[in-house]
């Protein structure tokens, strides 16, 4: 017989809430009200992270600075403008595993696709396949099939997709690899999501790094479900790049500025090509206005503009929680919170809910995608007529993603007891 450590009780929710370690993060976000006034239980962090508290403090010092000094503020606020990205270099790299070197908060996520394609899809004759995760984020469906023209390829002939076995809905590891094996020949770039936005299924980076690699491809992961989800190895894991978001897990508000990581082996390549931008020029000779490009070594030099403060600034507020917490505590108190999150879905009645996310803590992150008996919309207004945010995918997908940084026990419980009102109708 297989034991469980939880128990489907609300006094279980209260006191696993009470021995969580990281219980006080829960009060450094604002949660939006219900209609009775209470908070509401959030479980759409996979979609748009709450905000920090102290976001609104750290935006309003920028502020002020900038009525105080105007363009003073580059050199004499009280977080100088000029460089005021590098004060989230080394919380983003602590984020993704990775060297302060090997990364840059920048732009916005599809903007980073881009520039890191123009730099690493370098299509040959023979060699000009882009291999992609089947049912991809659309951006990056976009992304990539815009590529594959610009290079003068047709995205049906360029662009290789990765589809489950008959009767499965997630991708298994080995049939990549095997893929991989076949193709990798005609493959230019590997370009997967490190979590798919859909599934919830994590991808295993290293062996599949390893995999193109040796196949002579370049390989890349958009971070945008996994950045601030999953405990991230990207130096030791070796693609050549990442790119991701920082309005989802990480908590930077709509449209926040988006990260770059750029392996260190690639960070003096003069070789590669890279569409270039001022802010991306050596710092020491920035200011001189040369007509000659020479870039900084790292991430760093694939910038082209200064940053915009403001949005650094509501993002400095979260990632300093990150760093308080760090991604080892994070990410154990997710497996337990999606553990138990499960535990309570296979106690509705038999075919209410189907779990599509892998069973498997190593395969996904916060987030666990369900498919529902009935309308799926339908369940979506009853859930957030008692309080509860998710979201839904079409067809018929609803993702509940309870975030450790913030959510608790008690709203994974309260979430499924409110299923089961439903189940029993």
């Amino acid at each position: 017989m297989t034991t469980h450590p939880f128990e489907a009780t609300e006094d279980f929710a209260r006191r696993a809430d009470e021995a969580d370690a990281l219980r006080s993060f829960r009060d450094a976000f604002h949660f939006p009200p219900g209609a009775d006034g209470k908070p509401l239980v959030y479980l759409a962090g996979n979609s748009l992270g709450l905000q920090p508290k102290n976001a609104a403090r750290y935006v309003q010092e920028e502020l002020e600075d900038w009525a105080r000094l105007g363009v003073e503020g580059h050199h004499h606020g009280r977080h100088p403008w000029l460089h005021y990205h590098e004060l989230v270099t080394g919380q983003a790299a602590r984020m993704v595993g990775a060297k302060p070197q090997e990364v840059v908060v920048m732009n916005t996520l599809t903007v980073n696709l881009h520039l890191m394609m123009v730099s690493f899809y370098r299509p040959t004759k023979t060699r000009f396949k882009i291999l992609v995760e089947g049912g991809a984020f659309p951006s990056d469906q976009y992304a990539v099939a815009s590529q594959a023209r610009f290079h003068g390829y047709d995205p049906r002939e360029a662009i290789l997709e990765l589809k489950p076995r008959p009767g499965e809905e997630t991708l298994r590891t080995e049939d990549i690899l095997a893929t991989l094996d076949q193709h990798g020949h005609e493959v230019a770039l590997v370009m997967l999501g490190s979590v798919n936005y859909l599934t919830g299924q994590a991808f295993d980076i290293a062996a599949i790094a390893r995999a193109a690699h040796a196949k002579g491809c370049f390989v890349g992961f958009d971070l945008a479900h996994g950045a601030g989800n999953l405990r991230l190895s990207l130096h030791d894991d070796g693609p050549d790049f990442a790119v991701w978001c920082s309005y989802k897990y990480l908590n930077g508000g709509p449209g926040s500025l988006a990260g770059v990581f750029v392996h260190e082996r690639h960070a003096r390549s003069r070789d590669i090509p890279r569409f270039e931008g001022w802010w991306g020029h050596d710092k020491a000779t920035r200011f001189q206005m040369g007509p000659t490009f020479d870039p900084l070594p790292g991430a760093e030099g694939w910038q082209l503009s200064n940053p915009p403060i403001l949005q650094l600034a509501a993002l400095r507020a979260s990632f300093e929680l990150f760093d308080q917490a760090g991604m080892e505590a994070l990410r154990a108190k997710s497996e337990k919170l999606t553990g138990y999150l499960e535990f309570l879905l296979e106690r509705l009645p038999a075919g209410f809910v189907h779990i599509i996310t892998p069973r498997d803590v190593k395969q996904r992150g916060a987030q666990l995608s369900l498919r529902f008996k009935g309308e799926a919309q339908g369940m979506l207004k009853r859930l957030s007529d008692a309080g509860i945010i998710c979201d839904f995918r079409k067809p018929d997908i609803i993702r509940a993603a309870p975030a450790p940084l913030y959510c608790s026990f008690t709203d994974v419980y309260r979430f499924v007891r409110t299923l089961e009102a439903h189940a029993r109708d």
